[in-house]
């Protein structure tokens, strides 16, 4: 057939080892008779890893504003007044706004202490509270009266 020489992509003769190419030369860096760049400096080690900071002691957080008993007088007092606006539930409008006028006088006790910050909606509810309790009653007893005189 034909012999190594004649065809190009044959492999070579097993008796000839196969030559690595060269790669070209490459000029050196900056320019042409310039001092080289002076030596870089050394590399400073990172500091020790700290750990997390420390949770604040217990009791240096303030404390949370207790806003529960002016706000418990607010809606008892709101529900109390509807009840004895109500006529039918008039007795349970007062028992609930006996209630908020407790729970918003204590309410009010708080906010001026401090320790709640809600003194309006207390103030509310003791408010509400004496109109379920006293007011409304009041009036209701005064219109059935008035029925009453009439006939």
């Amino acid at each position: 057939m034909s012999d190594y020489q004649s065809n190009p992509y044959a492999a070579q003769p097993p008796n000839q080892p196969p030559v690595p190419p060269q790669p070209p030369q490459q000029p050196g860096y900056g320019y042409p008779g310039s001092a080289a760049y002076p030596p870089a400096p050394p590399v400073q080690p990172a500091p020790p890893m700290q750990a997390y900071p420390a949770a604040p002691a217990y009791g240096v957080m303030p404390m949370q504003p207790s806003n529960g008993m002016g706000t418990t007088g607010l809606v008892l007092g709101i529900i109390g007044v509807v009840f004895s606006v109500t006529f039918v539930l008039w007795f349970l409008g007062m028992i609930l706004g006996i209630l908020a006028i407790i729970f918003g006088a204590i309410g009010r006790s708080k906010a001026t202490k401090g320790e709640a910050t809600n003194k309006g909606a207390a103030t509310a509810g003791l408010v509400c509270g004496i109109v379920a309790t006293v007011l409304l009653p009041l009036l209701g007893a005064l219109f059935f009266a008035s029925l009453f005189g009439i006939s």
